[in-house]
């Protein structure tokens, strides 16, 4: 009887001390980022200061003592931009590596492609592309940290309106963001009082837009160009329009955000205008700006770590990954249900895009207020307002 007592006891420290183990594993347990980025083709060059912010900020966060006692763990891949290949890595990054959030889709359609996935999953995301469709309608489990292009539209229309410019020839990406961008520009250019003269498109591995550019300048009275796109493309565009036509007055969309439209595309930028953050010229808002101070430490803390400008697009990946923090800090818990629900109710948050105000009914937070029109003068970005 005692030694059965005996074993009995053993048994149950055996199975104490084995609980206490695993509670201990479980709380060293790291909280799974996944991303899927754009780190090679056409929209590389977005992609990449993405990844190098979440990777900068995430070592930050856990040197700082992590999230709810825990550290972070950035699992990411490479999409190239492709909407399969997003798909992809999605299915890998629920079913095999088990992250408790995503936050990623670098292109519109790379986003757009694994809202079901997320949707079936029920896992918290925030996309890092701009179409409006990502959040409009509202998807329960999706969010987003750029400005929309809807948004952008309305701010360059608004623009053209204020400066006289009626007649408008447009030309657009044929990825999901230049084609989404072309939908707002038909629709909302009506009510600009702008006339939409010409409407051509190029593809994502396009050389030239010769044909295009020829029948765009068949119409008489341009006012102006107006290009929607992101990537290599839009520098394409801006080179070959004024290759051709010097003094033709161009608008871009806030898809080019980055020094490296300015590197590739030359002396064709100067005088281009386009909607973007205010990241972009952080030392030309005024002091008692509230985006002022974070922008500013944000830019002076990537410069010191990579030797480069930041860009918009790693921008709206520091949102995200902070929106995503804030989230599972304010839910004291990694439920998924739960850090949703926080993040719907994020009221207040400073970030590189603007002042973010979610709501059940908006997955964004920002107003076209948030945006500020720039122009290009040489080789630097300059507040037009």
């Amino acid at each position: 009887m005692i030694r059965y007592s005996v074993i009995r006891m053993a048994s149950q420290m055996l199975i104490l001390l084995l609980a206490i183990v695993a509670t201990a594993a479980s709380a060293m347990e790291a909280v799974r980022i996944g991303s899927f980025l754009a780190l090679s083709g056409p929209a590389a060059y977005l992609g990449q200061p993405e990844l190098k912010t979440l990777q900068l900020y995430i070592d930050k966060l856990n040197a700082e003592g992590g999230v709810l006692g825990r550290s972070l763990e950035l699992v990411y891949y490479d999409t190239g931009g492709s909407a399969g290949e997003a798909r992809k890595a999605v299915k890998r990054l629920i079913n095999k590596d088990k992250v408790d959030f995503l936050i990623g889709g670098t292109t519109s359609g790379a986003s757009m492609a694994v809202i079901p996935l997320v949707t079936r999953a029920k896992i918290p995301f925030i996309s890092l592309a701009g179409a409006n469709a990502i959040v409009e309608p509202v998807k329960h489990w999706v969010f987003k940290t750029p400005h929309t292009d809807r948004m952008a539209v309305a701010k360059v229309f608004d623009d053209m309106h204020s400066r006289g410019i009626r007649r408008v020839a447009l030309i657009s990406g044929r990825g999901g963001f230049g084609k989404s961008g072309r939908r707002q520009a038909l629709d909302l250019a009506a009510g600009y009082d702008i006339e939409i003269i010409a409407d051509e498109s190029y593809g994502p591995v396009d050389q030239e837009i010769d044909r295009q550019r020829r029948r765009i300048f068949s119409q008489e009275d341009i006012d102006v160009v107006f290009n929607i796109g992101f990537g290599e493309g839009p520098a394409m565009v801006t080179k070959q329009l004024r290759r051709h036509h010097p003094g033709v007055a161009l608008y871009q969309s806030h898809g080019v955000a980055s020094q490296r439209y300015i590197e590739l595309a030359g002396q064709a930028v100067e005088s281009v205008r386009l909607p973007a953050a205010a990241l972009l010229v952080a030392d030309q808002l005024p002091e008692q700006n509230a985006q002022r101070e974070l922008l500013l430490d944000f830019r002076r803390y990537y410069w010191n770590h990579y030797g480069e400008p930041v860009s918009t697009f790693g921008g709206h990946a520091w949102d995200a990954l902070m929106l995503a923090v804030q989230a599972m800090r304010d839910a004291q818990t990694l439920n998924p249900f739960a850090v949703r629900d926080a993040l719907e109710r994020v009221h207040g948050f400073i970030g590189t895009g603007g002042v973010v105000n979610m709501s059940p009914d908006d997955h964004l937070g920002l107003g076209v207020d948030a945006f500020k029109m720039l122009e290009i003068r040489q080789g630097h970005w300059v507040l037009a307002e």
